[in-house]
């Protein structure tokens, strides 16, 4: 029987009970990191599989540093809690699995991070589909900017930037589209509001660099090691022209939340012949396996929570 339950102030307890105050800073503006991380039930083999859990830590010590966040806890103290909680809670479905580190004191009117003080906590939840299609997905290209590096890092998590996938993200689904995709200040693509991208044209990977103000994704980082290592695709780095992804034999999406998810549609135009494609498809089932402990190439991307 599953439990929620809630690791707050140093302890595990009932979910109900982990309750910040209406000061609390990172309420109020925003200053907190987080990450998404994924709990993929294997039921052949009765395990749940954490996928990258370390790399998702690092990111988001990484974070922590930019914000000021200081977090008693190293990255392999917070793998362990985080297996410790998915023992406790005994979820056997697919989980997400969100940590956050916070600016915590209870104040306002203060902008200074150095003053103020940081805690952690974590929750999960169950967690199935995360995009609503069983086929390519029907995108925009979104009037909202993707935020800067020069404004807010768009390389980490941090809780506040996401208001600007936020916007974009409702301005498509109340328009009808399923995503959106964002452009750079100066108009080149950089990535969904929620999810990395990458381009197929002719049998060639493209993908926009970091530094075209999107996230450092370990689900991106995860399809180029699958594309390069078990298809012998080459993948490349480059700023990408919105123009580009009309034209492309295939488009697809990378995320935590959303896995791998081919574009059918951008902007009421068909990409390739409107369904998933094959390239896409390949590394999706790939990806799949090796989500769950199934591919013997990528059980290292695994931690098994049951062993624990």
């Amino acid at each position: 029987m599953s439990s929620s339950l809630a690791f707050f102030k140093g302890k595990i307890l009932p979910i109900e009970e982990a309750q910040v105050n209406v000061m609390t800073h990172a309420l109020h503006y925003g200053t907190a990191v987080f990450e998404g991380i994924r709990g993929n039930w294997n039921k052949d083999q009765k395990k749940l599989y954490v996928f990258r859990m370390q790399e998702h830590y690092e990111r988001m010590k990484q974070g922590c540093s930019m914000l000021m966040l200081d977090i008693p806890y190293s990255v392999e103290e917070l793998c362990q809690i985080t297996l410790e909680l998915i023992k406790k809670c005994g979820y056997q479905e697919d989980l997400y699995i969100r940590p956050l580190a916070y600016k915590s004191d209870e104040l306002v009117a203060n902008l200074k991070l150095q003053e103020i003080g940081s805690d952690f906590t974590l929750i999960m939840v169950p967690f199935g589909q995360y995009l609503e299609t069983d086929g390519a997905l029907n995108c925009c290209t979104s009037s909202w900017r993707r935020v800067d590096d020069t404004n807010v890092p768009p390389r980490l998590k941090i809780s506040g930037t996401y208001v600007n996938g936020i916007l974009a993200k409702t301005e498509a689904t109340l328009a009808g589209f399923d995503e959106a995709i964002m452009l750079t200040q100066d108009g080149f693509v950089s990535e969904g509001s929620g999810e990395n991208i990458f381009v197929v044209i002719d049998n060639h990977i493209y993908t926009p660099p970091v530094s075209d103000s999107n996230l450092a994704g370990i689900t991106r980082d995860s399809a180029i090691q699958i594309a390069k290592s078990n298809l012998g695709l080459e993948i490349i780095e480059r700023r990408i022209r919105r123009s580009e992804l009309y034209l492309a034999d295939e488009v697809f999406l990378t995320g935590t939340a959303a896995h791998i998810q081919g574009v059918g549609r951008l902007d009421n135009r068909i990409i390739g012949d409107g369904n998933k494609g094959l390239i896409t498809s390949k590394i999706d089932k790939i990806y799949q396996q090796a989500i769950r402990g199934n591919h013997k190439d990528y059980i290292h991307w695994c931690t098994s929570a049951l062993n624990h």
